[in-house]
């Protein structure tokens, strides 16, 4: 077999089986094309340099990508890497330090407590970095493999090839209406840390007394059984918070649609949390007999004073959020326009 021969099957057998024949034809055809009408050996041998590396030349004829994340979703991947890594650490060692709080007794020296709250802080935080890594990359890999095809890259938002007539679409951002980077990290961050809450509540939020051991968690405040069964609900606020901050990362600027998507993940977050405080067993009986002993008022009396102020509190950081979106996206200046 010459060397022709054995190139082409270098190539081809890296191949799927069902295109071997007709790339192999190919193939051949260009190799006769680069010879000399007379050629010997050494004349082979140039061609056969000139197209490269025999498994090289087999992945520019593969149909899937030989990357694992290519241009297209790379920079949307390392900014949400560098952005979701530190939340997750961040999340991480609160609750690490607060179960560290709550659980020393003041029986083993601060010294030891302080060098293993370290030890597994250290090794957590990793952890919690090689998982977060781990499924943000295989999530991604996924999208690069089933959701845009080679020939459309590099693409544009609307995913279609970038022509340079697209930059006829563009105009500049005002500031006031530009979303930093940090906007979008705080926006997470706030979402891992009260869902985190949530789902903790009754080991985090509840009556601590200073006694002879130390801080002692007395009893939680909320019914942990009544807040996990509105699990869906939170779930549904939860993803709409991250699509929100993913749609800020992807169209760092104020749109209508975007302050639109606001409104609507504003009001079901307040709706939502307003139905779960309106639950007659969401308070356990332990801290309403406590509250009710300290302040001196009926239980009644005291369920309606937290809901009314809770409920407060929600609607009107509520009315600003929504408020300071369409006040960005410019729709309340249009609104005032029309009137006039």
């Amino acid at each position: 077999m010459d060397l022709i021969e054995i190139y082409i099957q270098e190539v081809t057998r890296r191949l799927p089986e069902k295109n071997r024949a007709d790339i192999a034809l190919e193939l051949k055809s260009i190799i006769q094309d680069m010879l000399p009408d007379e050629y010997g050996e050494n004349e082979v041998k140039n061609v056969l340099e000139k197209l490269g590396n025999p498994a090289i030349l087999a992945n520019q004829y593969q149909d899937r990508p030989m990357y694992l994340i290519g241009p297209a979703f790379y920079t949307v991947y390392m900014s949400l890497l560098k952005m979701i890594i530190p939340i997750a650490a961040t999340v991480f060692f609160i609750f690490l330090l607060g179960e560290f709080i709550i659980d020393y007794t003041g029986d083993v020296a601060i010294i030891n407590v302080l060098l293993r709250f370290i030890g597994e802080a250290v090794s957590g935080i990793v952890w919690v970095g090689v998982q977060t890594f781990f499924w943000l990359t295989l999530t991604f890999a996924v999208i690069e493999r089933v959701g845009i095809r080679a020939e459309q890259l590099p693409f544009s938002t609307s995913g279609v090839q970038w022509k340079a007539d697209d930059l006829k679409n563009i105009t500049p951002v005002p500031t006031k209406k530009s979303i930093s980077k940090w906007e979008v990290f705080f926006s997470l961050f706030w979402t891992a840390i009260w869902a985190s809450v949530y789902f903790n509540a009754d080991k985090l939020i509840g009556v601590y007394e200073t006694g002879s051991e130390g801080l002692v968690f007395v009893a939680p405040v909320f019914n942990q059984d009544i807040l996990l069964n509105y699990m869906p609900f939170i779930i549904i606020v939860i993803a709409l918070e991250i699509g929100l901050a993913i749609y800020k990362l992807i169209q760092p600027q104020w749109t209508k649609s975007m302050a639109i998507y606001n409104v609507i993940s504003q009001i079901l977050f307040t709706v939502i949390f307003i139905v779960i405080l309106m639950n007659p067993n969401l308070i356990t009986s332990d801290i309403i007999n406590y509250m009710t002993g300290i302040f001196n008022v009926t239980i009644e009396k005291f369920n309606w004073l937290l809901f009314v102020t809770v409920s407060i509190a929600l609607i009107l950081a509520t009315v600003f959020n929504i408020v300071d979106g369409l006040r960005k996206a410019n729709m309340i200046e249009i609104i005032n326009t029309k009137r006039q």
